[in-house]
């Protein structure tokens, strides 16, 4: 359980009690419920307080009864539900419940440590049941997203084409974190574009970043009205190599820097020495899009069981996939099967990497 990986935490780190406030971390500690009413806060409208003995929700009596229960019924440990009225603050009743303790926190609270980043490490470790949670949510996300891209038309705005993909999203259960649409020659200028008006002619870049029960699937897809051009074809098949080569080097007790390291010395490979400074390329996934951002110096080691999500691009094309690292290798959680692909060997092994779509 992942309170059980809390009070872990409490206890390697000698505090005597933590302050979860942050929507990935309620998430995260009721196996997939929420505590969230504005979707682009961090933080929530309930706290948990965490000791070694006790576990206390901390909320105003405006969202008490629902929160209690809808998103705590049938929680596997005890709690307290401490609350006041809604124009009342709640500092008076963590205060009650926390004075002279050595108190940690997942964001700015008084003079408190703030953990979050050390909480990542216990966080994106995901037992059997959150794996089984993030692969059924991968494979709505990526299906959501080839679905639009074998149903949007020239002409369509870019905009449009964003809310069409929302629509299937928010269907679904799932929230959006980013969703970002490009067409044409914007996939080529901005590697980070979010929509405009601007009119679909040939070409289309659909990026997902989906969250449900905290935890978030990253999946990327292009498509093309007419036949492919041939630099378009070498690009995807170049940006397909590069993104093969970090996953095959996304191994056990390798750091995310040296996962980098493979992939810009692959650029490098490709022809493209210096594009993988024009974007992220990626992190840690899990109950954050990314927990972190990796770069050639991270030193975070690479655990089984966590989630990655590598993100190389090149001009006019981006390879994006959300995987999970078991005992037996990495899982591509974000595949469909449903879509089009082109196979990538590296070391010997052969991966099976998304292409761009004809139409």
């Amino acid at each position: 359980m992942s309170i059980e990986k809390v009070r872990m935490f409490l206890e390697e780190k000698n505090y005597d009690g933590i302050l979860l406030r942050r929507r990935n971390n309620f998430s995260w500690v009721t196996g997939g419920n929420t505590n969230y009413i504005v979707q682009t806060m961090e933080a929530g409208v309930a706290d948990w307080i965490i000791t070694p003995e006790k576990a206390y929700l901390v909320t105003s009596k405006m969202e008490e009864r629902r929160i209690v229960e809808e998103e705590c019924r049938g929680l596997s440990f005890p709690f307290e539900v401490l609350s006041v009225d809604w124009y009342t603050p709640v500092d008076g009743l963590i205060e009650e419940v926390t004075s002279n303790k050595r108190m940690a926190t997942d964001m700015n609270y008084s003079d408190w440590d703030v953990v979050d980043e050390e909480l990542s490490h216990y966080r994106s470790v995901l037992t059997e049941g959150e794996q089984e949670r993030y692969r059924n949510l991968c494979q709505k996300a990526a299906k959501a997203v080839e679905e639009t891209c074998r149903e949007l038309e020239p002409g369509q705005t870019e905009n449009e084409i964003e809310a069409h993909l929302a629509s299937k999203v928010l269907s679904s259960g799932m929230s959006i974190q980013v969703l970002l649409v490009a067409t044409d020659e914007r996939i080529y200028r901005y590697r980070h574009p979010i929509p405009t008006e601007k009119k679909l002619e040939r070409h289309a870049m659909l990026v997902l970043c989906a969250e449900e029960g905290g935890l978030v699937a990253n999946v990327t897809r292009l498509v093309y009205f007419g036949e492919l051009p041939e630099e378009l074809r070498r690009n995807s098949a170049s940006v397909a190599k590069i993104d093969s080569v970090m996953n095959a080097a996304t191994r056990v007790g390798v750091t995310a820097g040296d996962v980098i390291v493979a992939g810009v010395n692959e650029y490098a490979n490709q022809g493209f020495p210096d594009d993988w400074k024009l974007l992220h390329q990626g992190g840690l996934t899990g109950y954050n899009s990314r927990e972190f951002l990796a770069n050639p110096e991270t030193t975070n080691q690479v655990v089984v069981n966590q989630a990655y999500a590598w993100n190389p691009s090149l001009p006019g094309v981006k390879s994006e996939d959300t995987i999970l690292l078991t005992e037996e290798g990495i899982e591509f959680m974000t595949h469909t099967g449903e879509w089009v692909y082109q196979e990538v060997e590296v070391d010997g092994v052969t991966f099976v990497r998304p292409a761009v779509l004809e139409r």
